[in-house]
C-alpha cells in the first residue's frame, strides 16, 4: 500500500479551516436506498457552500454496509442528485484526483491507516466477543451505570494476548482516546467540549477487515484534501473522536458544521411515519426540482426574515453557513405544495406540458403533446403538483367516465337543460370561448337559473367530474363534435 501524506500537521485539532478559494467539501451518503430529503439538504447545503466560495464539491459513497449497500442503491442517490440539479466536480461517475470514491473499493487502505495506529501505540486489538460486550453492558445497567466499552483488551498481558492469538480468537482494532477534553470549534453551534472521561475507546476496523464509520469517513476526508465537513448534527457525537483519530495521523483536520435535525410537525425525527422522505417520492409526487431545493434551503437557514423565493443563482450567491440555524427545522408539506404551487406558475408553458405529458403517459393516458402544451395554461393556476393534471386533462384524451359528484349533477331535472345546450351550441359558427360562452349564458338566462345549476351539469357531461379547468376554454379545446357528443350522450342516458 502507498501511505497517503496528509496536508500540514498541526498540534491542536480543533481549530477549523477558513472558507476561501480552496474550499473541497462533500455529500459522503451510505447508499442503502432512497435519498433521504436529510441527505438531500446535506447535499445542497455543501453544494451552494462550495459553488458561493468558488470550490469543489465532491461525491463521495460511503458504503461499508455491505449487507445493504448495492449498485442499485448508488444509482438511485446519482439520480436523485442529477434530478435536484446538485453537480459535482469529483465523485461517482466523474472522477477526480483522490480515487477511489466508494469506501469499499481498495478497502485495504483502511487496514493499512489502522496497522499504522497499533505500530504507533495509539490502537489495540480487541478479542472482546459481541456476547462478552453484551453481558458487560447489562451489567452496567444493572449497577446503574452508563454502559459504554471498559477498557478491557487496552491493558491486556502479553499472556493474554498470546493466548487468545493461540486460540484464533478473531479480533477488531480499537482506538485508544487519549482521555483529554476535546473542544469541537463548529462553524454553526461555536465551541463545544466534550470531556474526555465520557469518550470510550472506539472500533476503528472490524474483524472482518471492514472499517468503522469514524475510520472511514474521517481518513477519506483527509485523504480527499476535505477543508469543510458539513453533516447533521446526529454525527456530532462522532466528531471529538474524529478530530483525535486525525491528530494521531498527523494530518489537519477539516473544519466541522453540523446542521440541525429535520423534523416532522408531530416535533419528532422525520420519518416514513410522517410522510414518504425520500426524493424520489416527492419527484413522484409531482413536486418540482427548483421547488424542493428552494424549500429545503429554508431548512434551518435563511437569507432573511421576509425572502422565500430564491432562483440557483440568489441560492449561491446568498448562502452563508454562518446563518444556518441551531434549532430543529420542521418540515411542512403545505408550504412545500405552496412553493410548487409558485414555481408551476412561473415554468413557460413549454417547458412545463412535457413534465405534464410524463405524469399523464404515468396515469396511462395517450397525450398529443400540442393538445398538452394548449391545456397546461387552463390548470397551471389550479394545482400545487404534477400529480394533481392527470385527472383534470385526462378527459382531453380519453371518454370520460363521470364520478359519482359528476352522475349526481345529471338527473331527470336536468333534460331541458341539457337539450337547450345542445341546440344552442350547434347553432354556433365559431367554436370560440367567447362564443361558447355566450351561447351558455343564454341557455342560463332562459332556464332561470344561476351558474352553478346551469354550468356544472355541462362541465359534468363533458369533463365527467364537476372539479375540471375552466369551462368554456376546455370545450374550445376539446372540440365541437366531441364536445356536443358528450352532451348528446348524457342527454340520451336521461331519456332512457
Amino acid at each position: 500500500m502507498t501511505e497517503t501524506t496528509f496536508p500540514q500537521v498541526i498540534a491542536d485539532g480543533s481549530k477549523p479551516a477558513a472558507a476561501g478559494a480552496d474550499v473541497r467539501c462533500r455529500i459522503a451518503p451510505s447508499p442503502t436506498g432512497e435519498l433521504h430529503v436529510g441527505n438531500a439538504r446535506t447535499a445542497l447545503f455543501n453544494w451552494l457552500f462550495a459553488r458561493h466560495n468558488g470550490g469543489v464539491f465532491v461525491l463521495r459513497a460511503e458504503d461499508t454496509d455491505l449487507a445493504r449497500s448495492t449498485k442499485e442503491a448508488i444509482d438511485i442517490l446519482v439520480t436523485s442528485l442529477r434530478w435536484l440539479g446538485l453537480d459535482w466536480d469529483e465523485g461517482l461517475e466523474v472522477g477526480g484526483p483522490h480515487p477511489p470514491y466508494r469506501q469499499m473499493e481498495g478497502v485495504e487502505r483502511f487496514a493499512g491507516v489502522a496497522n499504522r495506529l497499533l505500530e504507533e501505540g495509539r490502537a489495540y486489538r480487541c478479542y472482546c466477543t459481541p456476547g462478552e460486550l453484551e453481558d458487560r453492558r447489562r451489567a452496567a445497567l444493572k449497577r446503574g451505570e452508563t454502559p459504554g466499552y471498559d477498557g478491557r483488551c487496552r491493558t491486556l498481558s502479553p499472556q493474554e494476548r498470546a493466548a487468545f492469538e493461540a486460540e484464533g480468537r478473531p479480533y477488531a482494532i480499537r482506538f485508544q482516546m487519549s482521555g483529554s477534553d476535546v473542544t469541537v470549534h463548529d462553524l454553526i453551534r461555536g465551541p463545544t467540549t466534550f470531556p474526555g472521561a465520557a469518550m470510550e475507546d472506539f472500533i476503528v476496523l472490524r474483524s472482518n477487515g471492514v472499517p468503522t464509520y469514524p475510520l472511514a469517513a474521517a481518513y477519506d476526508d483527509v485523504r480527499m484534501r476535505m477543508t469543510h465537513v458539513i453533516r447533521g448534527e446526529d454525527l456530532m457525537p462522532s466528531t471529538p473522536r474524529q478530530l483525535e483519530l486525525i491528530q494521531a495521523l498527523g494530518a489537519e483536520p477539516p473544519a466541522y458544521a453540523h446542521l440541525p435535525l429535520i423534523i416532522g410537525p408531530d416535533g419528532q425525527k422525520l420519518s416514513k411515519r410522517f410522510h414518504a422522505v425520500a426524493v424520489e417520492r416527492f419527484r413522484e409526487d409531482g413536486i418540482l426540482p427548483d421547488a424542493l431545493v428552494n424549500y429545503l434551503a429554508l431548512l434551518g437557514w435563511s437569507k432573511d426574515a421576509k425572502t422565500t423565493f430564491l432562483s440557483r443563482p440568489e441560492l449561491i450567491d446568498a448562502f452563508d453557513v454562518s446563518h444556518v440555524s441551531r434549532n430543529p427545522a420542521v418540515f411542512d408539506l403545505q408550504k412545500l405544495a405552496w412553493m410548487n404551487g409558485h414555481y408551476i406558475r412561473e415554468t413557460p408553458d413549454d417547458r412545463l406540458a412535457p413534465m405534464v405529458g410524463e405524469f399523464l403517459a404515468g396515469d396511462g393516458i395517450e397525450a398529443d403533446p400540442e393538445t398538452v402544451e394548449r391545456a397546461v395554461p387552463l390548470i397551471k393556476e389550479r394545482i400545487h403538483t404534477l400529480a394533481e393534471a392527470p385527472p383534470m386533462l385526462g378527459f382531453f384524451f380519453r371518454e370520460p367516465e363521470p364520478d359519482e359528484k359528476a352522475r349526481g349533477m345529471l338527473g331527470p331535472d336536468r333534460e331541458d337543460l341539457l337539450a337547450d345546450a345542445i341546440s344552442s351550441l350547434e347553432a354556433l359558427g365559431d367554436w370560440t370561448t367567447d362564443a361558447i360562452h355566450e351561447a351558455l349564458n343564454g341557455v342560463k338566462e332562459r332556464q332561470g337559473l344561476s351558474s352553478k345549476q346551469a354550468f356544472q351539469p355541462i362541465r359534468a357531461a363533458v369533463t365527467g367530474t364537476l372539479v375540471s379547468p375552466p369551462l368554456f376554454e376546455s370545450m374550445e379545446l376539446l372540440g365541437r363534435e366531441r364536445s356536443l357528443n358528450r352532451l348528446r350522450h348524457a342527454f340520451d342516458a336521461l331519456s332512457t
